[in-house]
C-alpha cells in the first residue's frame, strides 16, 4: 500500500478530459484524500493537446508530484508526451482504440489496452469512454466503483436516471475489465485509507470569488480572460442573490474604472484580468492612486509578453503592478500562496483598500488560479469589515460656500472619505493636482502636501502575516523566498535538503509592496545564502529584494519561463548545486 501517488489524464481538448479528472478527483476528496491538481490545456476552444495531472495523498500536498503512477491515455500523443514523467514500475491505462504503443526507450512501464470508446459504444454513446477510463482507474487503485455514484449522480442527475446508471454501468465495465487484465499484479499501488475528513475542492479563482463575496463586494465589472475568468462566472451566479451584479465590459479600462466610480460611490466593488488586461488598466490604477478610491484588482498572472502563453504557469507581472503607473501613487500588492490564503487575502484587500483609500492588487498565478487543492473549511468567523475612515454619520455644517476637505492632510496620511449625496460633504473629484477640497491646484507648496500625504499612508500599512515563514531558527544554510504557487515546491525541496544535513529556512512573500523588509531581514542576514524560486526570466522578486535588503552577495536565483510549474526535484538539485559549488560540503 502507499500513501500517495500521481494519476494524470490526457487526450484532445474537447475530449471530456476535464471532465474525467473531475469525477476522479471529487470522488477521492469525499473520501477524504488531499489532492493538488494541475491541468495543462492549449489556447483555443478544442483540439491540441491537454491533460489533466492529479496528486493523491493521505497527507497535505501543495505541488505537482515530479514522475507519474498512471496515465491515462485517449490518444498516441498523449503516451509520447507524458510517457517520460513515468516512474520504474508506472502503468498506462489506453483506448484500444487507437492501438496503442510505448516507446522504445520506455521499458519499465506497463501499458494496458482497454477498449474505452468500444464498451462506451455498447452501452449507448462512445461519449462515456471517459466513464470507463474512470473505473478502469479505480480499479488499479483498488477503490470500489460505488464511491463515484454521488458524484455521477451530481452531474447527469438532471438528464435522468436512465443516463445514470449507463454511466456508473460504464465505470463498472471499465474496472471489471482491468481487473481481469491486472490479477494480483498492481497491489503496490493500492492505496492507504484516507482519515475520511470532509474538505473543500476548489481552484484558486473559486476561492476568491468566495472572498470577495464574503469580504462585502457587491458589484464586478470585468472582461473575460484567461485565467482570471472563473472569479467573473462565479459571480455571475453569486452576486445578485446577494444584490450585486456582475457587468461583461467592451474593454479592461472600463472594467477598472467602472470598479472606481463603484467604490467612490460607497459599493465595495472588483475588478480581475490577467497581464494583458492588466496593462490597460494603469491609467485608471493611477486615477484611484490620485483622487484617493479604494479599488481591489486581482491580476492572475501567465505566460507573456502580449498574447504570449496565455495558458501557460508564468510570474512576470511583478515589476509591472509594484511599478508600473506613471508618477508616484500609494499602492498594496498582494500575493497570497494557497487556496485558504486566497479567499482570507481577498476579504483583507477589501478591508486594506478602504482604510488606506488606494488600490490594492492581489497577484495570483495560473497555477494558483486554475490548479485545484483540497481546503480545509473555511472559518467565516475570522471575517472582519472594515471600512477605515469612511464618514458614515452626519458631517459638520460648512461654512456658507464652502467644499467639504475631502483631501485633508492628516498625520497618516489617510483623509476622512465621504460618498456623494452626503449632507455637507460636496467636494470635488478630478485626476489632476487638487488640494485639500478637490479643486485643481498648481501651487508648489499644495503639490509637496498632497504628494507627501498620500505617500504617507502606506508607512502604516498593517497586515496579519505579510510573510510565511517556516523555520526552525534564524540562521540558516540556505533562505528559500518565493511567493504565489512556489510554496508547495519550495517546501518539498526543504524536507529533502533537510534530509542531505543542509539546514534550510523558507521565507514566502505575501506582501509585494510596500516590501515588508524588518520582518524578512533577519532571515537573510541569518543565511548563508539566498535561493528565490520564481517563474520568470529575469529574476524580478529577486531584485526587489535586492532594493530593499541588499546582500546581493547573498541573493540567487532558481527561474523557470517554459510555460510548466517548477517541481519539486527541479528546486532540489539546483538549489543542492548552488550549495556544493558555494564550497559547501
Amino acid at each position: 500500500m502507499v500513501q500517495q501517488l500521481s494519476w494524470k489524464v490526457g487526450g484532445q481538448q474537447g475530449e471530456g478530459i476535464e471532465s474525467t479528472g473531475e469525477i476522479f478527483s471529487t470522488a477521492l476528496n469525499r473520501l477524504g484524500y488531499y489532492l493538488y491538481g494541475y491541468r495543462h490545456f492549449s489556447s483555443r476552444i478544442k483540439g491540441g493537446h491537454t491533460n489533466n495531472k492529479i496528486r493523491v495523498s493521505t497527507t497535505q500536498v501543495r505541488s505537482v508530484s515530479d514522475d507519474l503512477d498512471i496515465l491515462v491515455a485517449f490518444d498516441q500523443e498523449t503516451i509520447d508526451v507524458n510517457v517520460h514523467e513515468l516512474r520504474a514500475g508506472g502503468v498506462v491505462i489506453a483506448d484500444a482504440k487507437f492501438n496503442p504503443s510505448l516507446p522504445e526507450t520506455c521499458t519499465t512501464a506497463t501499458l494496458y489496452a482497454v477498449p474505452f470508446t468500444e464498451i462506451a459504444t455498447e452501452l449507448g454513446t462512445s461519449l462515456m469512454k471517459n466513464m470507463v477510463a474512470v473505473g478502469a482507474s479505480s480499479a488499479v487503485l483498488h477503490i470500489d466503483t460505488e464511491v463515484f455514484e454521488e458524484v455521477v449522480l451530481e452531474i447527469f442527475g438532471k438528464k435522468g436516471q436512465k443516463v445514470v446508471q449507463k454511466n456508473m454501468e460504464a465505470i463498472k465495465k471499465g474496472a471489471d475489465y482491468i481487473r481481469e487484465q491486472l490479477g494480483e499484479q498492481l497491489e503496490t499501488m493500492k492505496l492507504d485509507p484516507a482519515d475520511g475528513k470532509k474538505r473543500m475542492f476548489m481552484i484558486g479563482n473559486d476561492a476568491i470569488a468566495l472572498g470577495a463575496l464574503a469580504g462585502g463586494a457587491r458589484f464586478m465589472p470585468a472582461y473575460p480572460i484567461t485565467p482570471a475568468s472563473e472569479i467573473m462566472e462565479y459571480l455571475i451566479k453569486k452576486l445578485p442573490q446577494f444584490g450585486g451584479t456582475v457587468i461583461q465590459t467592451e474593454d479592461e479600462i472600463a472594467a477598472c474604472t467602472m470598479a472606481i466610480g463603484a467604490n467612490y460611490a460607497g459599493v465595495r466593488a472588483l475588478t480581475a484580468s490577467a497581464g494583458p488586461g492588466l496593462s490597460l488598466m494603469m491609467e485608471s490604477i493611477g486615477l484611484a492612486g490620485i483622487t484617493e478610491q479604494p479599488v481591489v484588482i486581482i491580476d492572475t498572472q501567465r505566460g507573456g509578453p502580449s498574447t504570449g502563453l496565455p495558458t501557460k504557469q508564468e510570474q512576470s507581472d511583478l515589476m509591472a503592478m509594484v511599478y508600473g503607473t506613471h508618477g508616484e501613487i500609494p499602492k498594496i500588492v498582494m500575493a497570497p500562496s494557497t487556496v485558504e490564503e486566497a479567499f482570507y487575502d481577498t476579504i483583507e484587500a477589501f478591508n486594506l483598500a478602504e482604510e488606506y483609500q488606494c488600490p490594492v492588487i492581489m497577484l495570483t498565478d495560473l497555477q494558483l488560479s486554475l490548479g485545484k487543492q483540497s481546503v480545509e473549511p473555511l472559518d467565516y468567523n475570522r471575517v472582519e469589515i472594515r471600512r477605515g475612515k469612511l464618514q458614515q454619520g452626519e458631517l459638520e455644517e460648512l461654512e456658507e460656500k464652502q467644499y467639504y476637505k475631502r483631501y485633508r492632510v492628516t498625520e497618516d496620511g489617510v483623509s476622512p472619505r465621504v460618498i456623494p449625496g452626503m449632507k455637507h460633504g460636496i467636494h470635488h473629484v478630478t485626476g489632476v493636482e487638487h488640494d485639500e477640497t478637490g479643486k485643481p491646484s498648481e501651487s508648489p507648496v499644495n503639490r509637496d502636501d498632497q504628494m507627501n500625504k498620500r505617500l504617507r499612508k502606506t508607512k502604516g500599512i498593517r497586515f496579519n502575516m505579510p510573510i510565511h515563514v517556516h523555520s526552525h531558527e534564524k540562521e540558516s544554510d540556505i533562505l528559500f523566498v518565493g511567493f504565489n504557487s512556489t510554496r508547495g515546491v519550495i517546501e518539498e525541496a526543504m524536507g529533502r535538503l533537510e534530509q542531505d544535513g543542509i539546514k534550510v529556512n523558507h521565507a514566502h512573500i505575501r506582501l509585494i509592496h510596500p516590501f515588508p523588509a524588518d520582518e524578512l531581514l533577519p532571515y537573510v542576514q541569518g543565511a548563508k545564502k539566498v535561493v528565490v524560486v520564481e517563474n520568470n526570466a529575469t529574476g524580478q522578486l529577486a531584485n526587489i529584494l535586492k532594493m530593499n535588503i541588499a546582500s546581493h552577495d547573498k541573493i540567487q536565483s532558481v527561474l523557470k519561463y517554459d510555460g510548466n510549474p517548477f517541481l519539486p526535484q527541479e528546486v532540489y538539485a539546483k538549489s543542492k548545486e548552488m550549495f556544493v559549488l558555494n564550497g559547501n560540503v
